[in-house]
């Protein structure tokens, strides 16, 4: 198998849950001050710079996940909606990001639901989830000689961040197949399979190497494994929860409250973005890929946007739902909100879990959730509002 261009970066269970306690990697840090970027938000719309005064800052991780921000920035729809942006920094973790975000280096990212909940009720975090930028593009990938949920019992599995629809579903598939998650050492006997929190860019070579024997995460991950053999696709999340949303466009509260139009700028970006790579997903690997946003081969990146059903007839069990690929939806689903607030609130992680009791899905719908950006942007483009619907979870 050939290397990973993505560089191994070290990663700590306990780690990745002390947001307070972690910063920025050195050359994001060095990147947003070269760009005199650690400013705080101030509104002016008659300086001539645009909506704000000074250049939107967007953090992301090397995910498929981003796709919908970074293509607004390369394509220059912020720029055709008012909004001047510097090029996105890319972050190597999802803590970094996180901390980022809530420290105000950057503006925007796009970041996990479950985490961004934490961060929001727990934490008090100063942020908003303001669209989704995507559905589905996550799998469970494990080694060649596993063939069913089952027998993973008395292994180890990656995921990428305790706090993650990743570590919730996972979950909810070893349940379905009577097994039961820890943060410790399993047991086959037992019925046990222990989580192992892990950077993305680690879990392709440490499949291989036989330290773990799956891993969930976003792409294009699996399409690694695919490629190299390191693995093969259990289940994509997908099939598991029809469109749901793994990452959200999250912003700096201040932003979405002191410059409303800015942020409906922001997202009618991101919708316009979304509309783009459905309708061009061939181009979308080579959109990502070359620019050097995403550093994973244009093949394995356009794996992802290109998969289809029959492909997969093996792995899907619920085809028409076509979990197989990325999907594009903007609008933040009260009804997603609620299902993961009750999924969350069952799901094995090594953290503080108190947050979660008592809270019911539309309080953390409200206190987490602004959907006023996304209703515009959505009625301007001519688009649905799916405002209800019906969450279909089937482990």
């Amino acid at each position: 198998m050939s290397e990973i261009p993505w560089p191994s970066l070290p990663y700590s269970r306990r780690g990745a849950l002390r947001l307070g306690g972690r910063v920025l990697t050195g050359a994001a840090l060095a990147g947003l001050a070269a760009t005199g970027a650690v400013r705080s938000v101030a509104a002016s719309t008659s300086s001539g710079g645009g909506l704000l005064e000074r250049p939107l800052r967007i953090g992301y991780l090397p995910i498929t996940d981003a796709s919908t921000l970074l293509v607004a920035y390369e394509r220059g729809l912020l720029a055709e909606a008012g909004i001047d942006a510097e090029r996105p920094v890319l972050f190597r973790s999802w803590d970094s990001l996180a901390q980022a975000l809530t420290t105000d280096q950057v503006d925007v990212v796009h970041m996990l639901m479950p985490m961004a909940l934490q961060l929001r009720i727990a934490k008090k975090a100063p942020l908003k989830v303001v669209a989704w930028g995507h559905t589905n593009g996550s799998a469970l990938t494990v080694a060649p000689r596993i063939t069913d949920v089952a027998q993973l019992a008395g292994f180890q599995v990656a995921i990428p961040f305790w706090w993650s629809v990743h570590n919730v579903l996972l979950q909810r598939m070893l349940a379905a197949a009577g097994l039961k998650a820890v943060t410790g050492k399993p047991s086959a006997a037992a019925g046990t399979v222990g989580l192992l929190v892990m950077s993305p860019a680690d879990m392709v070579p440490a499949l291989q190497a036989g330290s773990i024997a799956g891993f969930v995460v976003a792409d294009p991950f699996s399409a690694l494994a695919e490629a190299g053999g390191a693995g093969h696709v259990l289940r994509f999340l997908g099939d598991v929860w029809k469109d749901h949303a793994c990452c959200a466009v999250t912003v700096r509260e201040d932003l979405a409250t002191r410059h409303p139009e800015a942020t409906t700028a922001l997202v009618t970006s991101v919708v316009k973005a979304q509309q783009w790579l459905s309708g061009h997903r061939a181009q979308g690997a080579r959109t990502l890929g070359p620019t050097g946003f995403l550093p994973q081969p244009v093949k394995a990146i356009d794996k992802v946007f290109t998969r289809t059903a029959a492909a997969y007839r093996d792995v899907l069990r619920h085809p028409a739902w076509q979990g197989q690929r990325l999907g594009f939806s903007a609008f933040p689903a009260a009804s997603y909100t609620a299902s993961l607030v009750e999924l969350m609130d069952r799901t094995t992680v090594d953290g503080d879990t108190s947050f979660l009791s008592g809270l019911t899905g539309a309080a953390a719908h409200r206190e987490l959730v602004d959907d006023r950006f996304a209703t515009q942007a959505l009625s301007a483009a001519g688009l649905p509002l799916v405002r209800s619907r019906k969450e279909l979870i089937a482990p």
